[in-house]
């Protein structure tokens, strides 16, 4: 059995500086550790995907992270792991507990995962290893991880049996009163602006300072057709994750980071948006591009219609939401929350559609992250 403080010290002299995941009973000692190190950042996910894609925020943003849950829970990291940390080549530290170890009592819903936990790491090409119950082991399963992860650029594995890490409690901080957020609705009941003429109000409105995490699909596509730049994130596959990669970004920078969120993957992921609220990073846009309609995969209708996305974020905690739908009312929302500290949620209702035969960003994902990397990293 070893000291989670150890652990957490071993980790932070070797870099490892932010930790993002969903408690798990085996798992208690070190994310209570997280929880009560004043210099260990943590923030506590309301899923396990949405873990991975903050840590993969927090890289970009030049932390070193840890995820760590439940091996129930690995099955809901297999999405961003694998469309979101493999081709953008992004490191992340997993780590998983045994539950339903083979041999060991447990509860019935562990019995299969328990059974094919490292065979799902083998199916996901993630190295792995036990986690250390040693103190003298897990300076080197540290090296082991962190060498894997500067070789391949690709996340490592640790998975924790039962009674790995002594429990030494938990003094969770006091979470701050939120002031009440502000709810503004600019509906004109006109026609409906496409998504390339919000993209082109945002790109002239946003200052050059600001890092841009655009959704999977026609946003990110469109956003690189208009203005392919360095600050632009264009996501693939990892559909509802951008929200909490601009916040795992936006925690670790202190540039403006808007989020290019649509409707369907704001859905898939709403837990992400209480997660932002808790957080209240002030330099957070979250912008919502509701047309109503999976666009890419042929304009199956969502149920977006009855969804009010502002109001969601103000019972959330953002400091404001702005239901618009025309280009009037996104000027002036984007003119207020740049103008303002956030995180702030703008939901603009637009026409379905995109431009006939729109291309595909030509820069590789690695290098797409990389340069968003170094640009976050300039003063």
């Amino acid at each position: 059995m070893i000291s989670a403080g150890k652990f957490l010290a071993e980790g932070r002299a070797k870099g490892i500086d932010f930790y993002t995941g969903v408690p798990c009973s085996f798992l208690t000692p070190l994310i209570n550790a997280t929880i009560s190190d004043p210099d260990t950042p943590y923030v506590g996910a309301t899923s396990e995907g949405e873990a991975v894609a903050l840590a993969a925020g927090a890289w970009l943003a030049g932390r070193m992270p840890v995820v760590m849950c439940q091996n129930s829970g690995l099955g809901n990291t297999v999405n961003p792991l694998t469309s979101l940390n493999f081709p953008f080549q992004i490191p992340s530290l997993v780590v998983t507990t045994w539950r339903g170890e083979p041999g060991l009592k447990d509860e019935p819903q562990h019995a299969l995962m328990g059974e094919i936990t490292g065979d799902l790491f083998e199916t996901m090409r993630i190295p792995h290893k036990p986690f250390p119950d040693q103190d003298a082991d897990i300076e080197p399963c540290l090296d082991d991880a962190i060498a894997s992860m500067a070789a391949t650029s690709l996340p490592y594995g640790l998975i924790m049996a039962k009674g790995a890490v002594h429990d030494d409690g938990l003094n969770e901080p006091r979470q701050p009163e939120r002031p009440e957020g502000s709810y503004h609705e600019r509906l004109a009941n006109t026609a409906r602006p496409s998504r390339t003429q919000a993209l082109e109000t945002i790109l002239n409105s946003v200052p050059d300072t600001a890092a841009i995490v655009a959704t999977t699909g026609k946003s990110g596509r469109e956003l690189f057709t208009l203005a392919d730049r360095e600050q632009h994130l264009y996501q693939v596959g990892s559909m509802g994750c951008a929200s909490a990669m601009g916040l795992g970004v936006a925690l670790n920078t202190p540039k403006p980071v808007i989020v290019l969120d649509g409707d369907g993957a704001a859905l898939m992921k709403m837990g992400n948006m209480a997660t932002v609220g808790a957080q209240a990073p002030e330099n957070l846009i979250h912008i919502v591009l509701d047309n109503g309609v999976h666009d890419s995969t042929g304009g199956q209708s969502t149920v977006s219609p009855s969804v009010d996305f502002a109001g969601v974020a103000i019972c959330c905690s953002y400091r404001s939401g702005w239901a618009c739908d025309e280009l009037g009312g996104l000027m002036q929302a984007l003119t207020h929350c740049l103008g303002e500290p956030g995180p702030h949620l703008i939901h603009l209702r637009m026409t379905p559609g995109s431009p006939k035969e729109l291309g595909r960003p030509t820069v590789k994902p690695p290098e797409v992250a990389r340069r968003f990397k170094t640009f976050l990293a300039k003063a």
